[in-house]
């Protein structure tokens, strides 16, 4: 028995009828079509991507290229359906562009593959991208930007050419045109072709290099919105804010199952509660019983997990079938990123563990070095405070923290924050929007802003906007979220004035005993350093050392001074912070975040950070905006203050 081709064997009246009464009602359209083809429309849009696959030949990948597009048809190349697809397309046409006085169709094929030009690994001979389009089609502007964008286009870092054909063969070689001259005026259509060199696949070959498809995939989808925003802004009745805002705005069910599927893999550990020594106190003790002269053995929680096991759930998991390339990308991140932690977790208290950690949190690069040992050496050893400062303890600090929660509250009801009191944390963590308390916790009067505006105004707050978004992985964390995190924590200290010199101390410390570590120094080398060469009391001296070898070399620490860099450079060019505390992402992503907050994909964050309405912190930024763009420029105001008292 002969096997019905997939989507049905025709295009019906029927279905024309029904696409075309969803599109006028501003609905989603999705329906399969004949031998594997398909119609998606997000909304009501002025144009449409259009691939038709060749029934006498393999094409293989190039159908992947239009699904970048929020509104793309993949349609059959048999001659049997001609006049069907025809039929869709001039309907189609002719209803969207009563609603937009206009309406564009780029079709997209394949360049043949005879030639190292369409060969990635060969780079003598550039990839070439050819825009084809009618002589006298009022269409130069729409043409320039896309050529303008495609020549922006890297192949395996090598650029790419961008030719124009003004001959009006705005279809794959062998093919008769999407509408006729006469159809496509009477629907107020135009049409532009594009060639694409097919450098995602071998040559002569099916088979394919997925990381150079997916480069390809997000930076060509890219280009063709923005000649659709050219296009829609000179030919249409509509002018958008953004050429993002013509990106997708649906979200397909395989994007939530893959977000579900991932958050369940990051929350079957707790990555640092694994990493923390379960004897810290007890082998500080023995420490000091040696003359801090015998490496302290720490100890840690068994795993409660199989790596392996997690590892292959992680990897079942389908981020290929995400059609968005920015989503994907975001999505195939945190899964690179959760197996690295799994393998760290599997070599925890091995000479392998402090290679896999630098892979995780980057090198510790000299300039930070040198920055560290800067502040190490140019701020003073002895804190302003003085033993008889007024002290807060937990309950008191917990009071202050229930305030900050009740003010957030107003502003948002669902913030439902709390803090709680605990023997099972070291100082103050954020724990899945929660704030856990030491029981023990003691801490000067003058460093509870700051603490507040550090794990509320930041850890916990970014926490309940990334809740608001659609996604999990906006609250749980993307991949390398950390540095962002805790460099907006850090310079929230200084904007509320209270990131103290020993602070700051003590994030340089963090950063030479990292190097110490990489360049090979034992755990009582490093432990001198900090208090032979630069001051530090014993006890503080040990606690920065334990963090930076725990499980066999944790570097992760490094990135609390690194984060103050990049955010203090980051408001140094001009940019708003309030963007900043949408969730938990790195600022790699934030070009993503921005796109998908134009598509409305995610939302506006519900709240923001109490302390930037101060005026002494508008003060503050604006200095940070007008300085040498410095982290040393945040501790010399705190050093001008002292010479001025």
């Amino acid at each position: 028995m002969k096997k019905p081709r997939r989507g049905g064997n025709e295009i019906s009246d029927a279905l024309i009828e029904a696409v075309c009464k969803r599109l006028a009602n501003n609905q989603r359209v999705r329906r399969s079509l004949p031998d594997g083809g398909r119609l998606h429309v997000d909304r009501q849009l002025p144009f449409l991507c259009v691939y038709r696959r060749p029934h006498d030949r393999k094409d293989v990948g190039t159908d992947q290229l239009v699904k970048t597009s929020a509104s793309y048809l993949i349609a059959p190349a048999d001659p049997r359906h001609d006049a069907q697809v025809r039929a869709l397309l001039h309907r189609v046409s002719a209803e969207l562009s009563g609603v937009f006085g206009s309406f564009l169709i780029v079709e997209l094929w394949s360049a043949p593959d005879g030639g190292r030009a369409n060969d990635p690994a060969v780079p003598t001979v550039r990839p070439t991208f050819t825009v084809h389009a009618p002589e006298d089609g009022g269409m130069d502007r729409t043409v320039d930007v896309l050529r303008s964008r495609l020549v922006s286009i890297k192949v395996l870092k090598q650029g790419v050419l961008a030719n124009v054909e003004l001959d009006g063969d705005c279809q794959p070689p062998g093919l008769g045109p999407l509408l006729s001259p006469e159809a496509a005026a009477a629907a107020h259509c135009a049409i532009i072709g594009l060639a694409v060199p097919p450098v995602y696949r071998r040559p002569e070959s099916d088979q394919q290099y997925p990381p150079v498809m997916r480069s390809l995939r997000r930076s060509l989808g890219l280009a063709l919105r923005q000649a659709f925003f050219e296009f829609t802004c000179s030919h249409t009745t509509r002018s958008p804010e953004h050429y993002h805002t013509l990106g997708r705005r649906a979200v397909v069910k395989a994007v939530w199952e893959v977000d579900r599927r991932l958050a369940a893999v990051s929350d079957a550990f707790d990555y640092l509660l694994l990493l923390n020594p379960v004897n810290s106190n007890a082998a500080y003790e023995v420490f000091k019983g040696s003359g801090f002269e015998r490496v302290p053995a720490f100890h840690y929680r068994p795993l409660p997990i199989d790596t392996g096991l997690l590892k292959r759930r992680l990897y079942q998991i389908p981020i290929e079938r995400i059609e968005d390339p920015a989503l994907q990308h975001l999505f195939l991140d945190k899964q690179e990123e959760l197996e690295l932690k799994l393998t760290m977790l599997r070599d925890r208290d091995t000479p392998r563990f402090v290679h896999e950690s630098l892979q995780l949190f980057g090198a510790v690069d000299d300039e930070l070095v040198a920055l560290a040992e800067n502040l190490l050496t140019s701020l003073p050893r002895t804190s302003r405070a003085t033993t008889s400062e007024m002290r807060v303890d937990a309950e008191q600090f917990a009071g202050f923290a229930r305030a900050e929660f009740d003010h957030y509250r107003r502003a948002c009801p669902d913030f439902d924050a709390t803090a709680r009191i605990t023997k099972n944390v070291t100082g103050l963590i954020v724990s899945r929007g929660k704030l856990m308390i030491n029981r023990d916790l003691s801490v000067p009067r003058s460093r509870v802003e700051a603490l507040l505006a550090h794990e509320v105004g930041t850890h916990v707050l970014t926490y309940y906007n990334g809740r608001a978004q659609p996604f999990r992985q906006l609250y749980s964390g993307l991949s390398a979220y950390e540095e962002l995190q805790e460099g907006l924590a850090v310079f929230a200290e200084y904007l509320v004035g209270g990131l103290s010199r020993d602070r700051m101390r003590q994030l340089a410390a963090r950063v030479v005993t990292a190097q110490h570590l990489v360049a090979g120094a034992s755990f009582v080398e490093s432990f001198d350093n900090l208090r032979e060469t630069h001051g530090f009391s014993p006890r503080m001296a040990y606690t920065t050392t334990m963090r930076v070898y725990r499980g066999g070399g944790l570097t992760k620490d490094v990135v609390y001074l690194r984060g103050l860099q990049s955010v203090v450079r980051y408001v140094r060019q001009g940019h708003d912070l309030a963007p900043l505390y949408s969730g938990k992402f790195a600022l790699a992503h934030l070009p993503i975040i921005q796109e998908l907050q134009h598509r409305e994909v995610l939302l506006p964050p519900p709240l923001e950070p109490r302390y930037l309405t101060r005026a002494d912190t508008t003060e503050r930024l604006a200095r940070t905006r007008d300085g040498d763009g410095s982290v040393l420029q945040l501790v010399r105001e705190d050093l001008a203050e002292v010479e001025d008292a």
